[in-house]
Protein backbone atom coordinates (compact mmCIF):
# COMPACT_ATOMS: atom_id res chain seq x y z
CA UNK A 1 0.00 0.00 0.00
CA UNK A 2 2.83 2.36 0.89
CA UNK A 3 4.43 1.67 -2.49
CA UNK A 4 1.16 2.40 -4.34
CA UNK A 5 0.73 5.62 -2.38
CA UNK A 6 4.31 6.63 -3.17
CA UNK A 7 3.79 5.94 -6.88
CA UNK A 8 0.61 8.01 -6.80
CA UNK A 9 2.45 10.93 -5.20
CA UNK A 10 5.27 10.69 -7.78
CA UNK A 11 2.72 10.57 -10.63
CA UNK A 12 0.79 13.57 -9.30
CA UNK A 13 4.02 15.49 -8.75
CA UNK A 14 5.19 14.74 -12.29
CA UNK A 15 1.79 15.72 -13.70
CA UNK A 16 1.83 18.94 -11.70
CA UNK A 17 5.34 19.78 -12.87
CA UNK A 18 4.35 19.21 -16.50
CA UNK A 19 1.27 21.40 -16.10
CA UNK A 20 3.35 24.16 -14.49
CA UNK A 21 5.97 23.88 -17.24
CA UNK A 22 3.29 24.11 -19.95
CA UNK A 23 1.71 27.09 -18.21
CA UNK A 24 5.12 28.77 -17.88
CA UNK A 25 5.98 28.12 -21.54
CA UNK A 26 2.63 29.55 -22.64
CA UNK A 27 3.15 32.57 -20.42
CA UNK A 28 6.67 33.14 -21.81
CA UNK A 29 5.54 32.71 -25.43
CA UNK A 30 5.80 36.01 -27.30
CA UNK A 31 2.59 37.38 -28.78
CA UNK A 32 2.48 39.50 -31.91
CA UNK A 33 -0.54 41.26 -33.38
CA UNK A 34 -0.87 41.37 -37.19
CA UNK A 35 -3.06 44.20 -38.48
CA UNK A 36 -4.40 43.91 -42.03
CA UNK A 37 -6.60 46.12 -44.18
CA UNK A 38 -10.35 45.70 -44.70
CA UNK A 39 -10.33 47.81 -47.88
CA UNK A 40 -10.69 46.00 -51.20
CA UNK A 41 -11.14 48.98 -53.56
CA UNK A 42 -8.19 50.37 -55.51
CA UNK A 43 -9.39 53.96 -55.45
CA UNK A 44 -11.86 54.71 -58.26
CA UNK A 45 -10.31 52.30 -60.75
CA UNK A 46 -12.93 49.58 -60.26
CA UNK A 47 -10.09 47.16 -59.53
CA UNK A 48 -9.62 45.18 -56.34
CA UNK A 49 -6.86 45.47 -53.76
CA UNK A 50 -6.24 44.35 -50.17
CA UNK A 51 -3.19 43.10 -48.31
CA UNK A 52 -0.25 41.62 -50.23
CA UNK A 53 -0.09 37.89 -49.49
CA UNK A 54 3.71 37.55 -49.48
CA UNK A 55 4.10 40.46 -47.07
CA UNK A 56 1.74 38.66 -44.72
CA UNK A 57 2.88 35.07 -45.25
CA UNK A 58 6.67 35.47 -45.01
CA UNK A 59 6.66 37.33 -41.64
CA UNK A 60 3.83 35.14 -40.33
CA UNK A 61 5.76 31.91 -40.82
CA UNK A 62 9.08 33.46 -39.84
CA UNK A 63 7.57 34.28 -36.43
CA UNK A 64 5.26 31.27 -36.09
CA UNK A 65 8.10 28.81 -36.70
CA UNK A 66 9.99 30.38 -33.79
CA UNK A 67 7.10 29.81 -31.40
CA UNK A 68 5.49 33.25 -31.59
CA UNK A 69 1.75 33.33 -31.03
CA UNK A 70 0.01 35.47 -33.67
CA UNK A 71 -3.38 37.19 -33.56
CA UNK A 72 -4.85 38.85 -36.66
CA UNK A 73 -7.02 41.97 -36.58
CA UNK A 74 -8.60 44.27 -39.16
CA UNK A 75 -10.79 47.39 -39.02
CA UNK A 76 -14.01 45.52 -39.85
CA UNK A 77 -13.08 42.09 -38.50
CA UNK A 78 -13.83 38.89 -40.41
CA UNK A 79 -12.28 37.98 -43.75
CA UNK A 80 -9.83 40.64 -44.98
CA UNK A 81 -9.33 41.11 -48.74
CA UNK A 82 -6.20 39.76 -50.41
CA UNK A 83 -4.84 41.73 -53.35
CA UNK A 84 -5.60 39.46 -56.33
CA UNK A 85 -2.33 40.41 -58.02
CA UNK A 86 -0.40 39.00 -55.07
CA UNK A 87 -2.19 35.67 -55.56
CA UNK A 88 -0.88 35.41 -59.13
CA UNK A 89 1.17 32.20 -59.54
CA UNK A 90 3.89 34.33 -61.15
CA UNK A 91 4.39 36.05 -57.77
CA UNK A 92 4.44 32.79 -55.79
CA UNK A 93 7.13 32.08 -53.19
CA UNK A 94 7.60 29.13 -50.85
CA UNK A 95 5.81 31.14 -48.15
CA UNK A 96 2.80 32.01 -50.33
CA UNK A 97 2.52 28.38 -51.44
CA UNK A 98 2.51 27.37 -47.78
CA UNK A 99 -0.04 30.11 -47.11
CA UNK A 100 -2.35 28.85 -49.89
CA UNK A 101 -2.22 25.30 -48.50
CA UNK A 102 -2.58 26.28 -44.84
CA UNK A 103 -6.20 25.45 -43.98
CA UNK A 104 -5.73 26.45 -40.34
CA UNK A 105 -4.51 29.91 -41.30
CA UNK A 106 -7.23 30.33 -43.95
CA UNK A 107 -9.84 29.62 -41.29
CA UNK A 108 -8.11 32.03 -38.91
CA UNK A 109 -8.22 34.76 -41.56
CA UNK A 110 -11.97 34.33 -41.93
CA UNK A 111 -12.35 35.42 -38.31
CA UNK A 112 -9.94 38.31 -37.81
CA UNK A 113 -10.61 40.32 -34.67
CA UNK A 114 -12.20 43.74 -35.00
CA UNK A 115 -9.51 46.35 -34.39
CA UNK A 116 -11.69 48.24 -31.91
CA UNK A 117 -11.59 45.24 -29.54
CA UNK A 118 -7.78 45.00 -29.43
CA UNK A 119 -5.67 46.13 -26.46
CA UNK A 120 -1.89 46.47 -26.78
CA UNK A 121 -1.50 45.10 -23.23
CA UNK A 122 -2.18 41.62 -24.63
CA UNK A 123 0.74 41.67 -27.09
CA UNK A 124 4.50 42.15 -27.24
CA UNK A 125 4.64 43.78 -30.68
CA UNK A 126 2.55 44.75 -33.69
CA UNK A 127 3.19 44.10 -37.38
CA UNK A 128 1.47 45.63 -40.42
CA UNK A 129 1.72 43.89 -43.83
CA UNK A 130 1.39 46.12 -46.88
CA UNK A 131 -0.56 46.03 -50.10
CA UNK A 132 -2.36 49.14 -51.37
CA UNK A 133 -5.43 48.52 -49.21
CA UNK A 134 -4.10 50.23 -46.03
CA UNK A 135 -3.71 53.56 -47.86
CA UNK A 136 -7.48 54.00 -47.81
CA UNK A 137 -8.54 52.65 -44.42
CA UNK A 138 -5.75 52.05 -41.88
CA UNK A 139 -4.11 55.43 -42.55
CA UNK A 140 -7.22 57.19 -41.25
CA UNK A 141 -8.43 54.53 -38.80
CA UNK A 142 -8.55 56.04 -35.28
CA UNK A 143 -8.22 52.64 -33.63
CA UNK A 144 -5.10 51.84 -35.64
CA UNK A 145 -3.55 55.25 -34.93
CA UNK A 146 -4.22 54.93 -31.19
CA UNK A 147 -2.95 51.34 -31.15
CA UNK A 148 0.40 52.18 -32.76
CA UNK A 149 0.83 55.10 -30.37
CA UNK A 150 0.05 52.83 -27.41
CA UNK A 151 2.50 50.11 -28.49
CA UNK A 152 5.23 52.67 -29.04
CA UNK A 153 4.74 54.57 -25.78
CA UNK A 154 4.72 51.26 -23.89
CA UNK A 155 8.15 50.44 -25.35
CA UNK A 156 6.95 47.69 -27.68
CA UNK A 157 8.23 47.19 -31.26
CA UNK A 158 6.10 48.43 -34.17
CA UNK A 159 6.91 46.97 -37.60
CA UNK A 160 5.67 47.74 -41.13
CA UNK A 161 6.51 46.65 -44.67
CA UNK A 162 6.03 48.08 -48.18
CA UNK A 163 2.89 50.30 -48.20
CA UNK A 164 2.20 49.67 -44.52
CA UNK A 165 4.56 52.43 -43.26
CA UNK A 166 1.94 54.78 -44.74
CA UNK A 167 -0.26 54.05 -41.72
CA UNK A 168 2.25 56.06 -39.67
CA UNK A 169 1.18 59.22 -41.53
CA UNK A 170 -1.20 60.43 -38.81
CA UNK A 171 0.41 58.80 -35.76
CA UNK A 172 1.69 61.26 -33.16
CA UNK A 173 3.51 60.79 -29.86
CA UNK A 174 3.58 63.69 -27.42
CA UNK A 175 2.20 66.00 -30.07
CA UNK A 176 4.87 65.20 -32.67
CA UNK A 177 4.65 62.87 -35.65
CA UNK A 178 6.08 59.52 -34.59
CA UNK A 179 8.32 59.42 -37.68
CA UNK A 180 9.81 62.87 -37.10
CA UNK A 181 13.60 62.57 -36.99
CA UNK A 182 13.47 58.78 -37.38
CA UNK A 183 14.99 56.54 -40.03
CA UNK A 184 12.25 54.91 -42.10
CA UNK A 185 11.67 53.32 -45.48
CA UNK A 186 8.69 52.10 -47.45
CA UNK A 187 7.36 51.72 -50.98
CA UNK A 188 9.17 54.45 -52.89
CA UNK A 189 7.92 57.02 -55.38
CA UNK A 190 9.91 55.25 -58.10
CA UNK A 191 8.35 51.87 -57.27
CA UNK A 192 4.85 53.41 -57.24
CA UNK A 193 5.55 54.95 -60.63
CA UNK A 194 6.82 51.60 -61.91
CA UNK A 195 3.47 49.95 -61.06
CA UNK A 196 1.59 52.86 -62.65
CA UNK A 197 -0.37 53.93 -59.59
CA UNK A 198 1.02 57.36 -58.69
CA UNK A 199 -2.24 58.99 -59.89
CA UNK A 200 -4.43 56.40 -58.18
CA UNK A 201 -3.12 56.29 -54.61
CA UNK A 202 -4.42 59.02 -52.25
CA UNK A 203 -0.82 60.10 -51.53
CA UNK A 204 2.74 58.97 -52.11
CA UNK A 205 4.12 57.23 -49.04
CA UNK A 206 7.68 58.51 -49.46
CA UNK A 207 6.50 62.13 -49.79
CA UNK A 208 4.08 61.93 -46.86
CA UNK A 209 6.58 60.51 -44.37
CA UNK A 210 9.29 62.91 -45.53
CA UNK A 211 6.91 65.85 -45.05
CA UNK A 212 6.29 64.61 -41.50
CA UNK A 213 10.01 64.84 -40.75
CA UNK A 214 11.11 61.27 -41.36
CA UNK A 215 14.65 60.46 -42.50
CA UNK A 216 13.50 58.44 -45.48
CA UNK A 217 16.05 56.12 -47.10
CA UNK A 218 15.78 53.46 -49.78
CA UNK A 219 17.61 50.74 -51.62
CA UNK A 220 17.35 49.76 -55.30
CA UNK A 221 13.83 49.17 -56.62
CA UNK A 222 12.42 45.76 -55.63
CA UNK A 223 15.55 44.78 -53.68
CA UNK A 224 15.35 43.77 -49.99
CA UNK A 225 15.86 46.82 -47.78
CA UNK A 226 14.87 47.45 -44.18
CA UNK A 227 15.78 50.02 -41.54
CA UNK A 228 15.44 50.06 -37.78
CA UNK A 229 15.26 53.06 -35.49
CA UNK A 230 14.72 52.08 -31.89
CA UNK A 231 11.31 50.40 -31.66
CA UNK A 232 10.40 51.33 -35.23
CA UNK A 233 11.10 48.79 -38.00
CA UNK A 234 10.21 49.41 -41.64
CA UNK A 235 10.78 47.56 -44.92
CA UNK A 236 10.73 48.98 -48.45
CA UNK A 237 8.86 46.44 -50.58
CA UNK A 238 7.61 42.83 -50.72
CA UNK A 239 11.17 41.52 -50.97
CA UNK A 240 11.89 43.17 -47.60
CA UNK A 241 9.24 41.35 -45.58
CA UNK A 242 11.57 38.67 -44.18
CA UNK A 243 14.13 41.30 -43.21
CA UNK A 244 11.49 43.12 -41.19
CA UNK A 245 10.37 39.88 -39.54
CA UNK A 246 13.95 38.96 -38.65
CA UNK A 247 14.54 42.36 -37.02
CA UNK A 248 11.27 42.08 -35.14
CA UNK A 249 12.13 38.58 -33.95
CA UNK A 250 15.54 39.77 -32.75
CA UNK A 251 13.88 42.48 -30.66
CA UNK A 252 11.41 40.02 -29.20
CA UNK A 253 14.09 37.51 -28.20
CA UNK A 254 16.57 39.93 -26.67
Amino acid sequence: MKRIALLAIITLTAFGSTAIAQKTNKKSMKKVLFVVTSNDKLGNTGEKTGFWSEEFAAPYYELLDQGVEITIASPLGGQPPIDPKSADPASATEDTKRFDADKVLQEKLKHTHKLSTINQKDYDAVFYPGGHGPLWDLVEDKNSIALIESFYTHKKPVAFVCHAPAVLKNVKVNGEFLVKGKKVTGFTNEEEEAVGLTKVVPFLLEDALTQNGAKFSKGPNWAPYSVEDGLLITGQNPASSKLVAAKLLEKLTK
